[in-house]
């Protein structure tokens, strides 16, 4: 099982982003994009323009996770503007495959996310429309919040649907290195991780270890 750890830039230096990301672009697999509309979530982060700065000057493959209330409008133009993965809510979208199918239309891996509290079950029609599935393993909104250990039992089902098929499964919140070999040993190969790399002395170093931890 291939193994990616994407940090999310959400707990990173925003007032030196670029700096940021350069410590930590060797080593990581995608760079975690939290877009956030204050609507959706109670926080807000970047707005298309923003975000498509970072995008165009990113040396990392960007992972878009969009935490807004119009991602049936916003998703696709993510995907067009050079995202390689583009994730929206399922609680948001009014119509997830044809989202789904048009991110893909646009060049991105296209991904649909789950909160807490809802179930694994409205995964199960969208099989062949997903590149990826993200369980969010905290409450989306805030970073540096406590891994739910409950959600393992989400991930698990999630793994078992995926079987052989080509879909990366991911896990959002709390991944540090005392949770990531749990979420790993339930199914993920696909990690953000926030606070755990940027607060850490050397964000580079902890990528490697998350990985290292992750791949055992």
């Amino acid at each position: 099982m291939d193994i990616r750890i994407t940090p999310s830039i959400l707990n990173a230096d925003l007032a030196n982003l670029n700096l940021e990301i350069a410590k930590i672009a060797a080593d990581a697999d995608l760079l975690h994009l939290d877009i956030m509309d204050d609507k959706f979530v109670p926080n807000k982060t970047w707005d298309f323009n923003a975000a498509h700065e970072i995008i165009s000057q990113s040396p990392l493959p960007v992972d878009a996770h969009l935490m807004i209330e119009d991602p049936d409008l916003q998703a696709p133009k993510y995907a067009e503007i050079g995202c390689a993965s583009v994730t929206i809510h399922f609680e948001a979208t009014q119509k997830p495959r044809q989202t789904l199918q048009s991110i893909r239309k646009n060049g991105a891996r296209a991904a649909l996310a789950l909160k807490p509290k809802t179930d694994f079950q409205v995964l199960t029609e969208f099989r062949n429309d997903l590149d990826m599935i993200l369980i969010m393993t905290v409450e989306p909104g805030f970073g540096g919040q406590k891994f739910m250990a409950d959600m393992m039992d989400k991930v698990s089902k999630s793994r078992d649907f995926i079987g052989d098929a080509d879909i990366w499964l991911q896990v959002d919140g709390g991944i540090s290195v005392e949770t990531i070999e749990i979420a790993r040993d339930a199914g993920a190969d696909t990690f953000v991780a926030g606070s755990a790399v940027f607060k850490a002395p050397d964000p580079a170093a902890m990528v490697l270890t998350l990985k290292e931890l992750a791949t055992k």
